[in-house]
């Protein structure tokens, strides 16, 4: 059985290699060279529009043909949508049964697999929780709730959002206790230490702690590092530009023992860092990689040269940048029409008016987008919209796995698993009513702190709680 699956895998690239060399003749010069540069390190500076995601996809197949296993090679992205896109393509060049082994991914799922291997070696247990960022509001709200700072001052969203930014920045609690001065800031080093503390008496991982553990696990024990150098022996990054520190550690400490890392970015689309964005990964990259290779795809097949034009008018003004000139053989297309507005209302009546006189010029509704920086502005263009009978659709709402339902089913599910995540068991603690009062509650939480203990393990011994109500 294991001759045939071999037999099928051989037969798989064989004939592969008929339609991964269809696709070479269709690559332009870089693309070509960046899809058939194997060894080393390389840096791809893919403008927008100019093919990176053909150029990621066909050079996984490619290397696949040219004898690499598909389990050697990682592939990071930062969505499940791309990640889901770039496994499909590969798979229609490979076969499905090479492609589901490459270890292509977000950061976070990749890194998450990996510590559901190697948990144990940092404190936690294999079937860990990961909390996304209402989960860790939740928690943070209890603990300032415990530690009695409920001013305005302290929203749990904001105060989790410092931490974030913390941890992006490799500041440990510890670190920050010891640097803050004032009074504020002492309180959130506290809810900081206490936020971490929990996290590891729930068995859970925050969004965050998936990178910082993954990257203790791989500087902190040599054997751990060897063993997933050794493995991953092609790395591939996508939107590399996007990067945040730990990210970029990571992947540079897998990558140290071969340098065979393949990046695809563009300084000039960099738009992430509020949420942590090092530009500097890809613009230093060659500081780290000195004889690295840079390959810049300047060719665009997606828009306009008017468009193109007057985006470089302005890129070409950045301080620090990778210089590169976008061209395509499009036609020149429409001038780009700068409409000046008095305040955010008439806005939205010269943008209401714009789709008028497109649709009487015979676009249709569903060819006209209306795109927006933050989702507070779509309330005054609805408004614009609905008084002018505009049908539309707004996009990017709550998501199917943020709805109430959903997320308690979730909680149920995960404490099946789990039974030391208390965020999720305060979440369904009531959910059908059972009559645990928040003071009933206080009690069995403080029992939990001075005991060091889960909250599921303090529920277990509510017997022994004073000044706990026998209805609880």
């Amino acid at each position: 059985m294991e001759n045939s699956n071999n037999i099928n895998s051989v037969d798989n690239v064989n004939s592969s290699l008929i339609s991964i060399e269809s696709i070479l003749q269709k690559l332009n010069p870089p693309q070509l060279e960046a899809t058939t540069t194997i060894n080393g390190a390389v840096q791809v500076i893919a403008g927008a529009g100019s093919g990176k995601t053909r150029v990621l996809t066909t050079r996984i197949a490619y290397l696949i043909t040219q004898g690499i296993k598909p389990y050697q090679i990682l592939a990071l992205t930062f969505t499940n949508k791309a990640a889901r896109e770039m496994k499909e393509r590969i798979a229609n060049f490979v076969g499905s049964s090479l492609a589901e082994k490459i270890w292509a991914g977000t950061f976070h799922s990749i890194f998450a697999r990996i510590l559901r291997y190697e948990a144990e070696l940092l404190g936690y247990s294999k079937n860990f929780s990961i909390y996304d960022q209402d989960d860790s509001n939740s928690l943070v709200k209890e603990i300032l709730r415990e530690l009695k700072l409920q001013s305005k001052e302290y929203q749990p969203n904001q105060i989790h959002s410092y931490i974030s930014k913390l941890k992006n920045n490799l500041v440990s609690p510890e670190e920050y206790q010891q640097e803050v001065k004032s009074q504020y800031h002492k309180n959130v080093a506290e809810v900081y230490f206490k936020y971490q503390e929990l996290l590891k008496t729930n068995n859970a991982m925050d969004f965050d702690d998936l990178l910082l553990n993954t990257l203790d696990l791989l500087t902190g024990n040599k054997e751990i590092l060897e063993k997933y150098q050794k493995q991953f022996k092609y790395i591939l990054v996508d939107e590399f530009q996007d990067t945040n520190r730990p990210q970029y550690l990571i992947v540079n400490n897998l990558s140290k023992a071969h340098s065979n890392i393949f990046i695809v970015g563009d300084d000039a689309q960099s738009i992430y860092r509020w949420r942590g964005a090092e530009i500097r990964n890809i613009l230093d990259f060659k500081n780290d990689y000195p004889m690295c290779k840079m390959i810049r795809l300047e060719q665009n097949y997606r828009s306009t040269s008017n468009i193109l034009d007057a985006a470089h008018s302005i890129i070409e003004h950045n301080k620090n940048q990778i210089k590169k000139k976008l061209w395509t053989e499009n036609e020149k297309g429409d001038l780009i029409d700068v409409i000046e507005a008095e305040d955010e209302n008439n806005e939205g009546e010269k943008i209401a008016n714009q789709i008028i006189k497109l649709v009487e010029d015979g676009f249709n509704y569903e060819g006209i987008a209306v795109l927006y920086r933050t989702n507070a502005q779509s309330l005054v263009l609805e408004r614009s919209l609905r008084l002018r009978n505009i049908p539309y659709q707004v996009f990017g709402g709550l998501s199917f796995y943020q709805r109430k339902e959903i997320k308690d089913v979730v909680s149920y599910l995960r404490l099946l698993i789990n039974p030391h995540d208390s965020v999720s068991l305060l979440r369904i603690l009531n959910e059908p009513p059972r009559g645990i009062g928040r003071a009933s509650l206080d009690h069995i939480i403080e029992y939990a702190n001075t005991r060091d203990i889960s909250l599921f393990e303090a529920f277990l011994y509510h017997n022994e709680i004073t000044n706990l109500q026998s209805r609880a």
